[in-house]
Order: C-alpha cells, then sequence, then structure tokens
C-alpha cells in the first residue's frame, strides 16, 4: 500500500481528475483557519465524505473509514472555491475497500482545474451490527 501512497500524483493525467466525480461543496468563512484559509481537517472531511458515498455505493451498505494514508495539501484552498472530490478504487479485499481521493478545485469557467490535496483511505463494509460483511468486486 505505501508504494501508491509514495506516488499520488502520478495517478493523476493531464492535469484531470482521477475517478469518478462522488461529492462537490463551495469553501465557507465558517471553514477557515487562523490565517484565512480552508482548514486542512474540513478538507480532510470533505474527502471521507467523498470516500464513504462511493463505498457505500459500492458495497451496498454501512462502511467506516478504518484509515487515512498520506493526505498531501497542493496549494491552500480560499473561501467560495467550489471543490470536487474525485474517488477511485485501487483495491478491494474481502471486507475493505481502499482508494485514491482527490480534491480539485473547480473555476467558475470550468475551463481550469487544479488539484488541491490527495490521499488515500480504507473503509471497511459492516452490518447492522457493526460486524466485518464482505465486499463485492469491482465490476470491469
Amino acid at each position: 500500500m505505501t508504494d501508491i501512497a509514495q506516488n499520488l500524483s502520478v495517478h493523476t493525467q493531464d492535469n484531470q481528475p482521477s475517478g469518478l466525480l462522488s461529492l462537490q461543496t463551495v469553501a465557507m468563512p465558517a471553514d477557515t483557519n487562523w490565517s484565512g484559509d480552508v482548514f486542512g481537517g474540513w478538507l480532510v472531511s470533505q474527502m471521507d465524505l467523498a470516500g464513504a458515498v462511493y463505498a457505500r455505493l459500492h458495497s451496498k451498505g454501512r462502511v467506516v473509514t478504518v484509515s487515512i494514508d498520506k493526505v498531501v495539501f497542493h496549494a491552500p484552498v480560499k473561501v467560495g472555491s467550489i471543490l470536487a472530490c474525485y474517488t477511485k478504487m485501487l483495491r478491494i479485499g474481502n471486507t475493505s475497500m481502499q482508494m485514491l481521493i482527490e480534491v480539485w478545485e473547480i473555476h467558475d469557467d470550468k475551463l481550469d482545474a487544479r488539484k488541491m490535496t490527495d490521499g488515500i483511505f480504507t473503509y471497511v463494509a459492516i452490518d447492522a451490527d457493526g460486524v466485518k460483511r464482505k465486499v463485492p468486486p469491482l465490476s470491469e
């Protein structure tokens, strides 16, 4: 797993997002840190939401986050930025799903986008009692 985490930027070619659009949001003033930039923790929470949406839809049920590996912040995010979270499945185990999550800043004219953050997130599928359950394979 660490070989993928060490080379996150290789997953993006031609300055385009990798994977599926799973969440879009706008950075608001309440999401800023002491210097006026969007707080990194808020950005990670948006990534986690995007990953959980994809993991839940793929596994057809409840999921929990079990690890977040090597989140890289490429540039500060400003208030008012339109952010798009893209998810790309990297590995599927018996009960787990590992994915690359990228956050891109989308400009109003949609002609230019910039990758702001990326990271590797792992989710585990669970049943109503919190017990791990099988995950279906990725359909080709």
